[in-house]
């Protein structure tokens, strides 16, 4: 930049010579009053163009992300400020030197681009990787009429209608609180052919009970794997929830299950293949992994045989509705085999599945949820195996129990944070004549209510009742009445 003397005196030459008819005298005196109001000049300008420098490396540094609107609006755009001198209130002063000129340029040009939108999971070698789950705190008081239950059974941790005591000593009181429902999920997603090859792992500590160690000090429990398995275009393959069963329709509750006697419950190893029908129908086939669950006319314990030789059949048909309706149709085709090494035989189960969800309100927040299933030799994956597949007669043949089984819930949603649940359930097996297991299971039912708040996101917290009653081929029967809590951070 020229020096400033310099430039005062082009100024003052300019100004001499340009002024016709004026004295040289006064021409002599007018330097320095002139100097002085071309110094000011200067010095207005030179700080006008250091503002101007200031504010435009501010906008450089500032994140790239803020000059985009949180609505997902057209990016603002900064403003481009003429530097003047003060006082000149937008008129035109001296002009702007070469630097001021730059600057403005500079000022004109585009911002940089906005950055991508955060997606979640992180990414490893080109698969992205997520992980979610909750943690989970539960605890129960429970009192039973037929007798108290064993200690460390699974039917003190969440309903399980086949461990309601029958015929005991008594009343039974406890009181149980534990985190093994806690649970973790890891899901990847690689893309391959212009598809995607995923993936999911699950697992919680409820799944293994009778491997952990005692109450007394640090309540230690084992992983158990829930879930695990891949899917590609259409086919899925792995440990996954029965194709007969529709998990949708489960409703919300404090325990592990909730309606136990009469859902479709069942995880196992599977091959499945899944076609759209149409944008709101599919159709679901697959082959599982088999297991005969049996009795004998002698004891009523259900064993497995581990001498199944063919894999069950299970289809779906699933219809979701632009209202948020939803029906399920699943069946499902078997053969039980049972070989002791002394006695074999083999005989056909069949069962078939309804259920549903219908919201009742156009939010959502109050629907009614549904499941009906009925068949032959489907005991273990009905109600937790609460009846048989099958019995073993004396005369070495294989016979199975028909079974019908279901439950209804209905949501209430109150408001945006406070829901309830209302459900009941039962189970009834009918075996043949003449051949049932001494002391078996015939039916249960149950019924519970609950009410939930979430004060703030991913948080629940519930309460929840229940009833629940057992009865045996005998006539003998027993109860259970449980009040539960639950409090569960998802993430």
């Amino acid at each position: 930049m020229m020096h400033r003397s310099a430039i005062i005196r082009a100024a003052l030459a300019g100004t001499l010579l340009t002024a016709p008819g004026t004295a040289l005298a006064q021409a002599a005196g007018a330097p320095s009053q002139r100097e002085a109001e071309l110094e000011a000049r200067l010095n207005q300008l030179e700080q006008a163009v250091q503002d101007l420098r200031a504010e435009l490396a501010a906008a450089r540094s500032a994140p790239t992300a803020s000059s985009a609107p949180a609505s997902g609006g057209p990016v603002a755009q900064p403003q481009v400020v003429q530097a003047q001198a003060p006082g000149t209130s937008g008129q035109s002063g001296p002009e702007q030197p070469t630097g001021g000129r730059a600057i403005l340029a500079e000022a004109k040009a585009p911002p940089p681009p906005t950055a991508a939108p955060a997606q979640d999971g992180f990414r490893v070698a080109g698969t992205t990787v997520r992980i979610n789950g909750f943690f989970k705190t539960w605890a129960a008081f429970s009192r039973y009429d037929g007798g108290n239950i064993a200690a460390d059974s699974v039917g003190r941790d969440f309903y399980f209608p086949s461990f309601i005591p029958v015929g005991g000593v008594g009343t039974g009181n406890n009181f149980e609180a534990h985190a093994k429902q806690t649970r973790i999920a890891i899901s990847t997603a690689t893309p391959i052919a212009g598809k995607e090859l995923k993936g999911l792992f699950e697992a919680d500590f409820q799944v293994v009970p009778g491997t952990q160690g005692n109450q007394r000090i640090v309540n230690g429990y084992d992983l158990g794997l829930r879930r695990a398995f891949l899917t590609y275009d259409k086919f899925l393959v792995g440990q996954e929830w029965s194709t007969f069963q529709y998990i949708a329709a489960l409703p919300e509750t404090t325990d592990f299950l909730g309606p136990s006697d009469g859902t479709v419950f069942v995880r196992q190893a599977q091959l499945r293949y899944t076609e759209k029908l149409t944008p709101e129908l599919s159709l679901s086939l697959a082959v599982e992994n088999p297991d005969t669950s049996y009795a004998t006319t002698l004891a009523a314990a259900n064993v497995s045989s581990a001498t199944d030789r063919l894999p069950d059949l299970a289809a779906r048909l699933n219809w979701l509705m632009p209202n948020g309706m939803e029906l399920s149709l699943a069946g499902l085709a078997r053969k039980l085999t049972v070989d002791t090494g002394t006695v074999s035989d083999s005989a056909a189960g069949w069962g078939v599945s309804v259920a549903g969800k219908l919201p009742l309100t156009g939010d959502k927040r109050w629907d009614v949820r549904f499941m009906l299933n009925h068949g032959d030799g489907i005991g273990r994956y009905v109600g937790l195996n609460l009846i048989p597949d099958a019995v073993l007669g004396t005369d070495g043949q294989l016979y199975t129990p028909t079974l019908t089984a279901g439950f209804a819930a209905v949501r209430l949603g109150w408001t945006e944070n406070l829901r309830s649940t209302i459900m009941a359930a039962f189970q009834k097996g009918k075996y043949q004549d003449g051949v049932a297991p001494v002391g078996g299971n015939e039916s249960s039912w149950s019924a519970a209510a609950n009410l939930f708040y979430s004060p703030v996101k991913n948080l629940d917290v519930g309460f929840e009742y229940r009833h629940g009653e057992r009865e045996l081929i005998t006539g003998a029967s027993g109860t259970l009445d449980r009040g539960e809590f639950a409090a569960k951070y998802s993430f």
